[in-house]
């Protein structure tokens, strides 16, 4: 479903061997694949799988002209006159093409006869909401953390209080009262202590999840590879080195667009100075998406292509509720056994008997282990 999205274009030209000329057009990057695409006749030229590019590099065409070459197996594809700049259609195909070949090692053999099963299908739904869940509790442990120093500085304002308020009644007591110049230290003493405690608690943060990412500052057309940590405290933008770049407080970001499943944007606004933003993009995005979601529900926007895939796959796989959990439990039933989703009429077990079978005995006893966890 998502092999198709366009997560990057840009206008160049590419040398067309067998007519030995160049032909002006743009190069386009799916989750899969790099295609190049003529500007007069609209015909697609040139698809490369990711799995089957043997070297991205940078050359030079005529010894003047700076290219870009993608060697696919014997075959070498020449791209010049890139837009923005060579160096950044480099980097980004770059990322993607290594993220496909960790992700999927010996796909280029297979990238034709790459079939999931039912039972596959339905292991991965049940392995992505356990790893959802695991998320949601990270963040919720550390809400519950947050709430326990709220009520701390709770304590210590009532505590506060009653010293005020002592002390006000002391100083609207008589001259003459003997207990007049007596005052309550006690509270006021144990101060530092809370305060350290509660600075003890913000120190302790949660990695939730870091992939890699190529990043843009701003109106900045220049890209650079770093690292994208989602904590339970905030969000951090590091270089290829570690060294953290900006780190954006949860009350820090004001709003995050998401432009594909694997480009988003994140900015915070200030009064008399430039914003901050940052645009990263990244091969491994999908995965951060829901834990951006479930953090800045308020804040997060889906624009019309991030809006499109995500909306068709939150009903079979983004759900976190029973929805999953019944509709794997009942496809395993019907499966193990399938008298009972039938109902009523012989029909149906005769059609269900000429279809053949979609999930195996191995996976129905994964299935099954795994729900009963």
């Amino acid at each position: 479903m998502n092999a198709d999205i366009c997560i990057h274009a840009w206008p160049c030209s590419y040398y067309l061997d067998t007519e030995k000329r160049w032909v002006s057009g743009r190069l386009s990057l799916t989750p899969i694949a790099v295609r190049f695409t003529a500007d007069k006749t609209r015909e697609l030229l040139v698809s490369l799988h990711l799995s089957s590019i043997s070297e991205i590099k940078k050359e030079s065409s005529s010894l003047i002209f700076s290219s870009l070459t993608i060697l696919e197996k014997t075959t070498k594809h020449w791209f010049s006159s890139l837009q923005p700049n060579r160096n950044v259609v480099f980097n980004i195909l770059e990322h993607f093409w290594r993220e496909q070949l960790l992700s999927c090692p010996g796909a280029g053999a297979q990238a034709d006869s790459l079939q999931m099963t039912k039972g596959k299908e339905l292991t991965g739904l049940l392995a992505a909401s356990q790893k959802r869940m695991e998320d949601t509790t990270k963040v919720l442990h550390y809400q519950g953390e947050q709430f326990d120093n709220i009520m701390k500085g709770l304590n210590k304002i009532d505590s506060e209080m009653d010293v005020a308020d002592r002390l006000l009644t002391e100083l609207e007591s008589p001259s003459w009262w003997p207990f007049r110049g007596k005052l309550w230290k006690g509270p006021l003493e144990a101060k530092p202590k809370e305060e350290a405690t509660i600075s003890g608690s913000k120190n302790q943060e949660g990695v939730i999840i870091k992939i890699p990412v190529i990043i843009t500052h701003g109106t900045n057309s220049n890209v650079m590879p770093g690292k994208f940590t989602l904590l339970v405290s905030g969000l951090e933008i590091s270089d290829s080195n570690s060294q953290v770049i900006h780190r954006f407080e949860l009350e820090d970001v004001d709003d995050i667009k998401v432009y594909t499943p694997y480009e988003v944007s994140i900015r915070q606004r200030f009064i008399g100075k430039p914003d901050t933003s940052y645009r990263l993009l990244s091969a491994k995005m999908p995965e951060a998406i829901p834990v951006l979601e479930m953090q800045f529900s308020k804040k997060i926007q889906f624009l019309e292509d991030a809006l499109g895939f995500f909306g068709a796959r939150k009903s079979p796989q983004a759900d976190l509720g029973n929805s999953i959990w019944q509709a794997a439990t009942g496809r395993i039933a019907s499966v193990v056994q399938p008298g009972s989703s039938l109902g009523e009429g012989g029909g149906g077990q005769a059609q269900l008997q000429k279809q053949k079978q979609i999930v195996s005995e191995s996976e129905t006893q994964e299935l099954k282990q795994v729900l009963s966890r």
